[in-house]
């Protein structure tokens, strides 16, 4: 069964189709959260909550064609969250260590991994997030654009330039 198939099984209330569905995103959106939020479990989180959201809202998607860039919007909107939560939680806590939130360094040691996790960190949030839907999640400059709200242009420079910093970092 194709992809398109799939989408109009699940709108019309399939649960076995949106779990197919859901098998052909899981790892984007694994990888996605995981460089968005820097943690693993944060990332496992994150994709659970997404998945329950896009089962209760599948019936309002419009487009199957546009499933892709949907689902990963209401990632995008659960990363934001969960970053807001952990805001407040250091700020309540007056938690000092912010590497021990922003790195799972236990996940791994490898000296690649730390380096690139810096570089990304020292990007802004919304270059930050351009690369990592474009790099990790696959989209491209249009479908980036419709989950970030700008125009394909604007990714498309800001890319640019997001990955010329990282360059110049990581050099």
């Amino acid at each position: 069964m194709n992809e398109k198939d799939l989408i109009l099984l699940a709108k019309s209330g399939d649960k076995d189709a949106f779990a197919e569905l859901y098998g052909l995103y899981k790892d984007r959106l694994y990888r996605y959260a995981f460089y968005r939020l820097q943690n693993e479990s944060d990332a496992e989180d994150a994709v659970q909550e997404c998945a329950l959201s896009a089962y209760i809202q599948i019936g309002s998607l419009k487009k199957a064609e546009a499933f892709p860039s949907w689902i990963f919007r209401i990632l995008y909107c659960t990363c934001a969250a969960q970053i807001k939560r952990q805001a407040i939680a250091r700020k309540n806590s007056n938690i000092d260590d912010m590497e021990n939130l922003l790195f799972d360094n236990s996940a791994s040691d490898a000296v690649e991994k730390t380096e690139l996790q810096s570089a990304l960190q020292s990007l802004k949030d919304d270059e930050r997030e351009i690369v990592i839907l474009s790099c990790v999640a696959g989209f491209n400059s249009k479908e980036i654009g419709k989950i970030v709200d700008m125009t394909s242009g604007a990714v498309r420079s800001k890319l640019s330039r997001s990955l010329n910093k990282l360059r110049d970092i990581l050099e």
